[in-house]
């Protein structure tokens, strides 16, 4: 999409200097320290939450690093219980019918959602307490209106900081292959923590508690990469469509963070009722619940990604060379060349 011009510089015949009129770049030493001074302070933003995030992040990590210290063997179960979720964004990376992305903005997204997750660990343990006071109704609240919304947002944030400004996010199918990535990375923390917390505070030996709690860790792993491939669908959908970017990025955050809410809500319920219902253990019910939940969001996702690879497929004989992606409100102007 082109630049909007001035209607003087619109009605100009390009032989007038426009400096300062409707027209602006940096001349003089005032206007390349404004630059400078622009930038530093919008790197210098960054600097400041990665930095937060890294001390948090840090500080969450120590008690995992000690168990792992005194019995090396669980590093093993905080890796077996990204497992199934790891399983689930290579497939969706796959699926990724454009394109291959370059392992390092996977890298990077992985890590910034690893962090990121530090600030949702803090919301949730903020507010936690006041939702409690009303009880059932208090729980529901939470999970909808604090955790479904702040871990959404969060893992989003993981893509949309770095790898959504990178040209080699260049289809929309490429939001829902970082979603998968970030959510990937935020399930591997939050495993690592409840996995610690267990085995921290377990009376049993520390394998079998492990084993445990990393198996129910490992069926809700899944459910993170879902959940923030379809917002980060949205997000590579609001890339292309820069007139409507801010209301579709909020469709794809209203719809990760209601499916995550619901999940939360009803995984405490349905398989106590199941239970009761019929001769089968809580184990038994539990895992069957969150298995169909995820193969119903799952086939919602698989849909969307389907209908893309076969819409590009049928196109593709006149979409031979993909324009460069435009900018959206977003992105930072780019320099005309």
């Amino acid at each position: 999409m082109k630049r909007r011009r001035d209607p003087i510089e619109r009605a100009s015949d390009e032989s007038t200097d426009l400096q300062d009129v409707s027209t602006w770049e940096p001349r003089n030493a005032l206007d390349r320290f404004s630059v400078a001074t622009y930038n530093g302070i919008a790197y210098g933003f960054r600097a400041i939450v990665i930095g937060v995030t890294l001390a948090i992040t840090a500080f969450l990590l120590v008690q995992p690093s000690v168990l792992v210290l005194e019995d090396p063997w669980l590093a093993l179960f905080f890796g077996l219980s990204v497992v199934p979720a790891a399983l689930l964004a290579a497939f969706i990376w796959y699926s990724d019918i454009t394109t291959n992305e370059p392992l390092g903005l996977l890298v990077a997204t992985f890590v910034l959602a690893i962090l990121f997750a530090t600030f949702a660990a803090v919301v949730n343990s903020v507010a936690r307490p006041y939702f409690q006071l009303l009880g059932g109704i208090g729980t529901i609240l939470f999970f909808y209106l604090i955790v479904g919304p702040v871990e959404e947002t969060v893992k989003l944030l993981a893509v949309r900081v770095f790898a959504f400004r990178s040209t080699t996010f260049d289809a929309v199918i490429d939001g829902a292959v970082y979603g998968a990535i970030a959510g990937l990375g935020f399930a591997a923390i939050e495993n690592t923590i409840y996995i610690t917390g267990t085995v921290a505070e377990a009376q049993m030996g520390t394998i079998t508690a492990a084993t445990g709690i990393a198996t129910q860790r490992a069926l809700v792993g899944p459910g993170h990469v879902i959940y923030s491939a379809i917002a980060g669908y949205y997000l590579g959908l609001a890339k292309f469509n820069r007139e409507h970017a801010g209301p579709i990025v909020v469709k794809g955050l209203l719809l990760a963070a209601f499916v995550h809410g619901t999940y939360n809500v009803t995984v405490g319920i349905v398989p106590d009722v199941v239970a009761s219902l019929y001769p089968i253990g809580f184990g038994l019910a539990f895992v069957t619940y969150v298995i169909v939940f995820d193969l119903t969001v799952g086939y919602y996702l698989y849909r969307k990604i389907a209908r893309y690879r076969r819409t590009y497929r049928d196109v593709r004989g006149d979409a031979d060379e993909a324009p460069a992606a435009e900018l959206t409100e977003f992105d930072p102007p780019r320099r005309s060349e």
